[in-house]
């Protein structure tokens, strides 16, 4: 049996972005070397990047509130606050889904607010193959060359997991003690693994892939 899943989109943004000595929700995207003007910035780009494929979408912030949204409001998502982002990036998760379960959603597509946004091909992909898979499948994890990604989708039952798991704990963590639920869909998107945390690997992205 397949899942019948109503989709919030969840990005995760309340770091301090320290390393990078800016809040990487603001960088524009593409970035300046990539050699196309651009008004979007990794926030707006990933908004628009899972509104395609969610019924809404949320924007965890913490002590950068103030400064994320205008853009999330005048993009058409959703502000939640974090009010202990020191906890880390996993304490913003569980804050997330918390106000998924909330609006009423059992499914969310997850990404950090600072990566690249997938292709839409890839998004479209992630889903469906959510959405036709086995109901043992509690999420999906995008794979490029070896390496998982983001964004990511959890149903209901990987969302309890993450819920129910100690404030000290991770996704990592949470996804190897369910591995016999997650299915890994590989992708042609090298952008779902690019971890960007300063400014060196920030000038090194190349522009989004053709569509």
């Amino acid at each position: 049996m397949s899942h019948a899943a109503s989709f919030a989109g969840l990005i995760l943004a309340a770091g301090e972005s320290s390393r990078m000595g800016t809040d990487k929700a603001l960088l524009p995207w593409p970035p300046a070397s990539a050699g196309k003007p651009t008004s979007e910035t990794f926030l707006s780009a990933a908004i628009g990047s899972l509104s395609h494929a969610s019924d809404f979408v949320l924007v965890v912030a913490g002590k950068n509130e103030a400064v994320l949204a205008p853009v999330a409001y005048a993009h058409g998502a959703s502000i939640v606050i974090n009010p202990n982002p020191e906890r880390g990036q996993f304490s913003s998760l569980q804050v997330g889904l918390h106000e998924v379960l909330t609006r009423g959603r059992d499914t969310a597509m997850v990404t950090l607010v600072d990566r690249p946004p997938a292709r839409a091909a890839t998004i479209q992909a992630l889903r469906e193959a959510y959405e036709s898979a086995d109901r043992k499948v509690w999420a999906v994890v995008p794979e490029f060359s070896g390496k998982h990604g983001h964004p990511f989708i959890v149903g209901r039952e990987m969302i309890e997991a993450f819920l129910q798991a100690p404030p000290t704990s991770t996704a990592r963590d949470t996804e190897h003690r369910h591995q016999d639920h997650i299915l890994y869909v590989a992708v042609e998107d090298p952008l779902v693994a690019a971890n960007i945390n300063t400014p060196e690997d920030y000038a090194a992205l190349p522009g989004p892939l053709p569509r």
